[in-house]
């Protein structure tokens, strides 16, 4: 069984670390560099950068702050946020991300992501996709979830692996920053209808909550923001709590 991955959300807006309740009521909770390092020496497997206003504000990630934060860390950093072009995401890497995402661009403009994979590997390409429950299935939203986009969010995800992506990063509207479970219907049919690693995101409130998604989906990984910045869940406990119910952490039980 491959290891799971537990990776944590710097959201930022304006050079600060953000975070909202269901895409609103957005409040600023630190600073990202100093963050992230405290994430890498508390255990995390993998940190996710996300411009979240780029996109609506139609301007492109600030370089500098990737690269501050790239030499800072040691571990696995994903970058995305307004990324729309393949020169956008080639300067990203260059800036000092393992990885990118694309998001909104992406379903505006799907040859994106076979031009991006094409230059800079799929493993090195994830398509994130924010999904709300909308009669009778999970809808696409772009723009930060401000934007309806009437597409369906598994026939999105599949059409994204064909494309070339090498990753998802799928998020429930719904779900996100309620701290009320991650939504395991959504995990569970996106992570089964693809053959790519699944990164759940929103929801997460409690140590089980990581152990439910893990055993009841095919997700490879679980990603958290609030918990994480405030403390509420500890890195290192959740892997042992997680190792200690049959779960295979990308790390080994450390301390």
């Amino acid at each position: 069984m491959l290891a799971k991955r537990i990776i944590a959300a710097l959201d930022v807006q304006k050079g600060r670390v953000v975070k909202g309740i269901k895409f609103q009521n957005i409040v600023e909770t630190g600073d990202p560099i100093a963050q992230a390092i405290a994430y890498e020496e508390h255990g995390i497997d993998e940190i996710v950068f996300l411009d979240i206003s780029a996109s609506r504000e139609c301007r492109g990630i600030s370089q500098a702050l990737v690269t501050d934060i790239a030499k800072a860390i040691h571990i696995p950093f994903m970058v995305g946020g307004g990324l729309s072009t393949v020169e956008e995401i080639v300067s990203v890497i260059k800036a000092g991300a393992d990885k990118v995402f694309v998001n909104s661009a992406a379903v505006k403009n799907p040859s994106l992501i076979e031009k991006a994979a094409s230059v800079i590997g799929s493993a090195n390409l994830c398509v994130a996709i924010d999904a709300k429950w909308e009669a009778g299935g999970y809808e696409v939203y772009v723009n930060g979830g401000s934007e309806a986009t009437g597409l369906d969010a598994l026939v999105w995800a599949k059409e994204a692996q064909r494309l070339g992506a090498g990753e998802i990063l799928i998020t429930s509207m719904d779900a996100d920053g309620v701290k009320q479970g991650f939504d395991i219907p959504l995990n569970r049919s996106l992570s089964e209808a693809v053959d790519l690693p699944v990164i759940a995101s929103g929801g997460a409130g409690k140590t089980e909550d990581f152990l439910e998604v893990f055993s009841l989906t095919a997700v490879s990984g679980a990603l958290a923001a609030s918990v994480f910045h405030y403390g509420e869940i500890e890195i290192r406990s959740l892997k042992n709590y997680l190792i200690e119910n049959g779960v295979s952490i990308r790390h080994e039980r450390n301390g």
